[in-house]
Parts: structure tokens; sequence; C-alpha cells
């Protein structure tokens, strides 16, 4: 099934949904803001994701949070590069989250191998060269504007049109300035510029993004969406996040049996587990009543038929 949820040039061939756990080296993330908010301490729980299952590790110095206001670039580096050197030198696939060229050019020479940017490269306009320049693959996120003010572009006729739409251009525009479009990805953006009733449509239609062509990344980790779905009744209160574990690892399942190329998450194991099992029920789709699915989807999921598509 990787046909249909895509590759991407320079990175492994999972063969599932691949599975990318979050380090945040912020004092303020939603999440988890301030708890790996040290060098020492962030590798190791990014050596803990991919000893829990994560495929790869998405290492990021600034909160993308509703209302976060932006930390500057020596800030971001001091954040950032050490961790992104370190995983990288253990042998970790590094993935780095930012909107600023410079943070991610010194990430990728720290060995990171893919630049995830919540923008889609509209907040730098040094970025979509830079990746280019770098031959390296690209995440192309949905984005209404930084976040500060997001919660106010949260206006949408059809949110699925119009997320299509907008990042069919953002894709043009990092094509066009020289990125190759066999390293796109693109995310829906959930969360951002978006309320509860667009995030579950979005995940709910994910095979009208797919008519993009390329690879979809879902961070539905720990989200509001998730909060008020928990919550039940109108006005009630949502859960913390990190009580939304659970509830990711449901989303984690649905898209990964929708196609999704990967999921990013906070807590790896059961996001883990979750995409495994959506890869057996593929086997067994494809086995028929045969009974060979859990043996081929077994060897699968350990990442014995995991190659690498391109070169970085």
């Amino acid at each position: 099934m990787s046909t249909l949820r895509g590759r991407v040039a320079g990175l492994p061939d999972w063969e599932r949904c691949a599975v990318m756990g979050v380090v945040n080296v912020t004092p303020d993330s939603f999440s988890d803001g301030g708890d790996w908010f040290d060098t020492e301490l962030a590798v190791k729980h990014g050596l803990d994701l991919v000893a829990q299952g994560a495929d790869m590790v998405d290492v990021g110095g600034e909160s993308t949070r509703p209302g976060a206001a932006r930390v500057d670039e020596a800030e971001e580096l001091r954040r950032v590069v050490p961790v992104v050197r370190e995983l990288a030198a253990a042998g970790v696939t590094v993935s780095v989250d930012t909107m600023r060229a410079s943070v991610a050019e010194q990430a990728v020479a720290a060995g990171a191998r893919l630049v995830n940017d919540v923008s889609g490269g509209a907040a730098d306009p040094a970025m979509v060269p830079a990746v280019a320049a770098h031959h390296v693959p690209f995440v192309v996120m949905h984005w209404r504007g930084q976040s500060i003010d997001m919660n106010n572009r949260a206006v949408y006729g059809d949110v699925v049109a119009e997320v299509v739409d907008e990042l069919g251009r953002s894709m043009e525009r990092a094509v066009s300035g020289g990125i190759d479009p066999d390293r796109i990805v693109i995310d829906p953006g959930l969360g951002f510029a978006k309320e509860a009733g667009h995030d579950l449509a979005l995940v709910a239609q994910l095979a009208r993004l797919r008519a993009l062509g390329r690879p979809l990344l879902v961070a539905a980790s720990r989200k509001r969406f998730l909060g008020r779905v928990l919550a039940g009744g109108e006005g009630a209160a949502p859960p913390p996040a990190r009580e939304r574990d659970a509830a990711t690892a449901a989303v984690s399942a649905i898209v990964a049996r929708e196609g999704a190329w990967a999921v990013r998450v906070h807590e790896v194991r059961a996001s883990a587990d979750a995409v495994r099992v959506a890869r057996a029920v593929e086997c067994a789709a494809a086995a028929g009543s045969s009974g060979t699915a859990v043996t081929a989807a077994g060897s699968e999921a350990n990442g014995t038929t995991a190659k690498t598509t391109g070169t970085v």
C-alpha cells in the first residue's frame, strides 16, 4: 500500500504509515512546554521515542500554539541545532520543525533529513531556495498566518476545498522555487486557523487531500478538536492535552487506513501500535480470505522492508 500513501525521495519507504515523534525544545508549547527545554533531556527524549516505535523525530525550538509569540533566530538555533546533531549522530532520522531558512540550513548541516515548515515556506522568503539548494524533503503545511492571530482566520465555506486549493498553490510555489516535487510532503494543518469542525472534516475527507498527489503528514496529536470531542456536551471542559493520547491514537489508525504517509505525535507507543494494526488490516483486505495477512504485516511493521528512496 506504499503506492497509496506515496514515497518521499531521500527518506526510507516504511511500507506503512510512519510515526514522527515530537521533541519540543521549548518552554511554552501547548502540550509539553518546558519538559525537554535542555539539550541532554531533549536528546534522551528523542531516543526514547525511537525506542517506543518512532520512525523519525521532529525537533522544534519555537512554539506554534495559537497566540504564541515568535522567538528570535539566535535562541531558536541554540535550542535546536545541538539536539539535531546528537540525534542524527545516533542514527535517528531527524526532521527540523522551523519557519526560518537559517535554522533549516544549520539543522540540515547538523544531520536533519527533512524540513518541516508550518508556514509552507511563506514565513521566510529564503526558505524555499534554501531547501532546494540542500535537496532535502520539505513539508508544506496549510497556513494562513502567524500563531498570534490564527484564530481570526478560521473562516471557510468548504474547508476541504479551500485547504486543497491553498495547499496546491503552496506546492506550486515550492516547485517553482526549485524543490523537487518528489521531495514534497503536504500537511492539512489541523488546528492552524481551524475550528474543531474544520479539523474533523479534513480527517473525514482525507482522500480529497490525497488528490494533490503528494504524501500526507497528519499532525492531530493532543489538539483542541480532540479535546472538544472528548468533552462531550456543549460548554463542557475538555480534558488536558496530555489526556488526549488515546484519542490521538484513534486518529492515527483512521488516517493510516486512509493512506496518510506519516502521523506526527507526542506519545509514540500507542500511535505506533495503531498504524501497525491499520497496516495489518490493509494486508488482510489485500489478501482476502487467505489468512496470510498477519505475517506480511508483521514483517513490515518491524521495519524489515524499509528502504531508502532517492538520495539526500
